[in-house]
């Protein structure tokens, strides 16, 4: 069912200081940034490498707001590891599957995400204490 670790999700206070940060530590390039209003976060994709199944991200996540979940994470953890996203080939099956197994789905349908993916959160008292999302990628153009 997983394909790969589609990306790491990194929380951060100042967006554009870790994107510098990144860019000249590990080389990597931006591939997208975002304002997702619904997630309440600024976020940019670091493209790592391409692989079989397709590409793998660093994502950095800068809250827009204190009381968003990006926003909350930051205030009692600090800066840090959010969570991690597995790449799927059909996310609204992985999602029944998966929920079919016990483990509670923050999301029961998928939602909008980075790039133009559809994306959906596992609970993270259900996968070892950590912050799970699956993550479809759009067609890749032919």
């Amino acid at each position: 069912m997983l394909l790969r670790i589609d990306h790491v999700g990194i929380a951060c206070e100042n967006l554009d200081e870790k994107i510098a940060f990144y860019q000249s530590t590990f080389g990597v390039t931006v591939v997208s940034r975002e304002v997702n209003e619904e997630q309440g976060v600024k976020e940019a994709m670091l493209h790592v490498a391409d692989g079989e199944g397709g590409g793998s991200y660093i994502q950095l996540l800068e809250p827009l707001h204190p009381d968003t979940p990006v926003g909350k994470f930051l205030a009692k953890r600090g800066e840090g590891l959010h969570h991690v996203a597995y790449g799927v080939s059909d996310i609204t099956q992985a999602i029944e599957q998966i929920g079919g197994t016990g483990v509670r789905l923050i999301d029961k349908q998928p939602r909008h995400g980075a790039m133009g993916t559809s994306i959906a959160f596992l609970h993270p008292k259900d996968v070892g204490g950590v912050l799970t999302e699956l993550v479809e990628s759009p067609p890749r153009p032919s």
